[in-house]
């Protein structure tokens, strides 16, 4: 039997970028958006209209706040493989809600960049494409732009009005802030934004710099969320199984039915989406393949894989009529056939994805009883995954969100 081995990955330095910050080399920054300039991911042309309206799910929003210095290059070298994992952890819960993830990257006044800023979004891919681009670079100098950092999470960030929603922000790095910076906010200042709208603050110290702890302790303090330290690369725990190459495969060819619809300029915004996919399958270990697929099988995975745009998706379930979508909107491989015909390849790729995702839920199924078997529960509890997942599970209840009692890996 394979056995389950750790490796030191953060699974917290996740969120998401917007489909055209993919194509954008990462080598001296980050893609996105620049601090005081937010940009809505997502905003495309409206589809076809729908009908009838879809069930309203519950809300998380996450934004980790990521210090993206040298002394972190480890954790963040290593944090695009566990994207996929924190995401499955979160969106486990019942009843199931939807997700959307950000990201605010940081270093210091006199860096290539003070901040970075990814907005909430549903599109891990692109996250997962963006990481795998980044490098770590700048500071060395002790304090780095903690403040500005925080700021740009709680303001520059378009979190849901909603107070129903779970809104959380995971703050991560080894190093202070700046408080000789006047002509900025200053965390305690921040926090009462954060407390405004609804935002919990939760702080994760890499490595143990005493007076990082300090400050670290005394903003999750400030605003009821919890701290917890780690080792510098992370302390997060890495699988591999059996049933990962099996599962990868059968991702792809999930992944080969999807059918985009829309206003030309639309589909192409799409097909950028399409492309950190291929990246990830092209790119991506076999277990963190499968970490994507036992995702894209839960409701919430449902809005990375498909997008808002997938018409054999947005029929099969009712919200959109296939007669209603004009030529010039549908897909290539539909324009030259019948309306049967199309009605008919629309059912026949349906078909053919509910059994995949049959298949890959009963094998992420399998092999989650298999990490279960290989991994000490002492393990899971002290691994950053486990952290992580015992704070969302704790403060998500407010909310009436109810999780299992052990993270997903």
């Amino acid at each position: 039997m394979n056995i389950a081995t750790k490796s030191l990955l953060l699974a917290g330095a996740l969120t998401v970028a917007t489909a055209a910050a993919v194509a954008m080399s990462l080598s001296d920054g980050f893609p996105g958006v620049l601090s005081g300039d937010p940009q809505r991911v997502g905003a495309v042309d409206s589809p076809t209209p729908r009908s009838p309206a879809t069930q309203v799910r519950p809300q998380i929003e996450a934004v980790f706040v990521l210090d993206t210095t040298s002394s972190m290059s480890g954790l963040i070298d290593a944090a695009k493989n566990n994207i996929w994992s924190i995401a499955s952890s979160m969106a486990s819960a019942q009843p199931a809600p939807d997700m959307r993830m950000g990201l605010v990257a940081f270093r210091d006044r006199g860096d290539a960049y003070v901040t970075r800023v990814l907005d909430l979004s549903q599109d891990l891919d692109s996250m997962y494409v963006s990481l795998s681009d980044f490098k770590a670079q700048g500071g060395g100098d002790g304090p780095e732009s903690v403040n500005a950092a925080l700021h740009a999470a709680v303001n520059q960030v378009s979190w849901s009005q909603d107070t129903d929603t779970y809104k959380v922000i995971f703050l991560v790095g080894d190093a202070p802030p700046h408080m000789d910076y006047a002509d900025e906010p200053q965390y305690p200042e921040i926090v009462r934004q954060a407390q405004a709208k609804g935002i919990v603050i939760n702080c994760i110290q890499a490595g143990n710099q005493r007076n990082t702890r300090q400050v670290w302790q005394q903003i999750a303090s400030l605003n009821q969320g919890e701290f917890f330290q780690v080792e510098q690369r992370g302390s997060a725990v890495a699988v591999h199984t059996p049933f990962d190459e099996k599962i990868a495969a059968l991702s792809r060819e999930l992944d080969a039915t999807k059918l985009y619809y829309g206003s030309k300029e639309r589909r192409q915004q799409l097909q950028q989406k399409e492309k950190a996919s291929r990246e990830v399958f092209a790119s991506a270990p076999a277990a963190v393949q499968a970490k994507r697929a036992e995702f894209n099988t839960k409701a919430a995975g449902a809005d990375n894989l498909f997008a808002d745009g997938e018409l054999v998706a947005d029929v099969a379930s009712g919200r959109l009529d296939l007669d209603a979508v004009p030529a010039a909107e549908l897909p290539a491989p539909l324009l030259n056939l019948s309306k049967d015909e199309q009605k008919a390849k629309i059912n026949k790729t349906a078909a053919k994805r509910e059994q995949l995702q049959q298949e890959i839920a009963k094998l992420g199924k399998q092999r989650q009883d298999y990490i279960a078997e290989t991994l000490e529960e002492e393990a899971v509890a002290q691994s950053l995954d486990g952290k992580i997942y015992e704070a969302i599970r704790s403060q998500a209840g407010n909310k009436g969100l109810i999780y299992e009692s052990k993270p997903l890996f």
